[in-house]
């Protein structure tokens, strides 16, 4: 983290589910250290935290309940940023936003978001804030990298409209995306989360990540246009990746995940300072394509020539 703040980064994403706690409290014991104006921080709310139905979701006791917990272990007196994590069933949406807007409104968190939603969800939620007058949601956090554009479909057409900024997670694909592997080589668990979960894959939890790709033609051309872009910039794979995600609109920060410096400063070198070409920036949009699915292969060739946004491939 000392090395993310030198570098010009200045937000960190966390949740209080992440290592039970202790994700936080790590956040926080270094977050003390720090001016924290210089800081945005976020976490998130929504998963278990304990037993019974009063440890989980996205109720008003348990918003609240988590978020006193969340400050405590970060040290701080409010979060830049609160998301849920998932949607919950079990909670009618408007006791969840309005507790969002209570907790903005007495100054503990600055805004909210949401993470992992659907696009009809996001519609609902973007339209009963402006129904009920509160607070706006100002992020979408969406798994989203060259691999994972599912999103494009639906819920980034959405934060086009309404202005809600992309946060992608997993921009790397869990390792996939770095150019660490070789066809046929076996997967190293200390080098990647795909190798990790590879060498624990059993038959109740394959590794269906990496089995998508590994004898995917598309995946290793896709690597090999990566590499020569990158060795005409002189960048590495996990920059171009990065790269490709931050120079899209409607992407405003992109969180990455490292285990050590050197990943740190890797990553970092994607954030400025050299740019990708439109002929490169759509040659990889075509490298590895969405797939084409109904009713959006009959809805999006028809309706090409009446978009207002630049950004839609």
């Amino acid at each position: 983290m000392d090395k993310y703040t030198e570098l010009g980064g200045n937000f960190l994403d966390t949740a209080n589910y992440y290592g039970f706690g202790n994700s936080e409290t790590i956040v926080g014991n270094w977050l003390k250290k720090q001016d924290r104006k210089k800081i945005i921080l976020a976490t998130k709310v929504r998963l278990p935290m304990g037993n019974g139905v009063n440890r989980m979701g996205l109720s008003r006791r348990h918003m609240i309940e988590s978020l006193d917990e969340s400050l405590e272990r970060l040290q701080t007196t409010f979060v830049d940023l609160l998301q849920s994590h998932l949607w919950d069933n079990s909670t009618p949406i408007e006791e969840t936003l309005r507790t969002f807007d209570d907790l903005v409104r007495c100054g503990k968190i600055r805004y909210f978001g949401v993470s992992n939603v659907c696009g009809w969800q996001l519609q609902k939620i973007v339209d009963k804030i402006e129904m009920m007058g509160l607070n706006r949601c100002v992020t979408l956090q969406q798994q989203y990298n060259l691999l994972c554009r599912q999103p494009e479909w639906e819920e980034f057409m959405v934060c086009e409209n309404e202005g809600i900024g992309v946060l992608p997670w997993s921009p790397l694909k869990g390792g996939i995306l770095t150019g660490k592997f070789s066809r046929g080589v076996t997967l190293n668990a200390k080098e990647s989360r795909v190798g990790y979960q590879y060498a624990n894959r059993s038959k109740s939890n394959p590794p269906l990540e990496w089995n998508a790709y590994m004898d995917d033609d598309n995946y290793w051309k896709l690597m090999d246009l990566m590499k020569s872009i990158g060795e005409k910039h002189g960048k590495t794979i996990p920059q171009v990746s990065l790269r490709w995600l931050i120079q899209k609109p409607v992407v405003s920060s992109v969180i990455i995940g490292a285990t050590s410096v050197k990943q740190v400063e890797d990553n970092m070198g994607a954030s400025s300072g050299w740019c990708l070409s439109d002929e490169e920036m759509a040659s990889l949009d075509e490298a590895y394509p969405r797939p084409s699915v109904y009713p959006y292969d009959v809805i999006w060739p028809k309706q090409k020539d009446r978009y207002n946004f630049k950004n839609i491939n």
